[in-house]
Formats: structure tokens, sequence, C-alpha cells
């Protein structure tokens, strides 16, 4: 089971950082993502990363390369998204999901768990 959480409202430029709560165990060949939707728009990727062995791959979509940052906390089976430098179109419901290793990370589809959404409102 995930749950998201950390949404807001932020100015034009400012930063959050989501955080997506695993309850269990997330087995090491999952993939965890993020995805958004905003109003009247089709869910999108966000990033994601998978494992393989003990090599971490991240994956981000273009409009949120170089501004978001998605990272893991094994301890705490946390996965968090930190978002610096946030634009009015990165308004939308943040979702965080998982699955097994499928060969694609930017698809919806290709994950079977997903958390609630938080909102996030940017202002300009």
């Amino acid at each position: 089971q995930l749950q998201a959480s950390g949404g807001g409202l932020v100015q034009a430029g400012g930063s959050l950082r989501l955080a997506c709560a695993a309850s269990g165990r997330t087995p090491s060949t999952y993939v965890m993502g993020w995805f958004r939707q905003a109003p009247g728009k089709e869910r999108e990727f966000v990033a994601a990363f998978r494992w393989s062995g003990s090599t971490t791959y991240t994956f981000y979509a273009d409009s949120v390369k170089g501004r978001f940052t998605i990272s893991r906390d094994n301890a705490k089976n946390m996965v968090y998204l930190q978002m610096n430098s946030l634009k009015p179109e990165d308004t939308a419901v943040y979702s965080c999901a998982a699955g097994p290793y499928t060969g694609t990370l930017s698809l919806a589809r290709a994950y079977p768990y997903w958390g609630q959404g938080t909102q996030v409102t940017v202002s300009s």
C-alpha cells in the first residue's frame, strides 16, 4: 500500500518535497514512480527509478529534468520527489506508483500499485 503526502500551495520558483510511504517491504526488483494529472489532462509520467543489483537508475520526463529529483530512503521505506524551481504548469495531483519492472517506466499501466494523490498548486 502506498500513501503520498507533501503537496501544497507554493509560488512559482519555490520548492516542495513529496513523500510516498510504502507499507510493507518493497521488493528490490520493483520500480517506483511518480505521475501527475492536471485538470482536463491525461495522467503523465514525472519520474521513476529502478534497481539493478546495487545500481539505481533514475528517469525523468523532459519537462521536469534538472528541476525534480526522485530518491529513496531504504530504511524508512519511503520514496521522495524533490521539486525545485516550480512552475504554474507543474500544478497537478501527484501520485506515486510501484510495480515489477516490465521494461517500461513511463507508462501508467505498467504500475499495478498506486497511492492516493496529493495536490500541488503553483501560483504565478
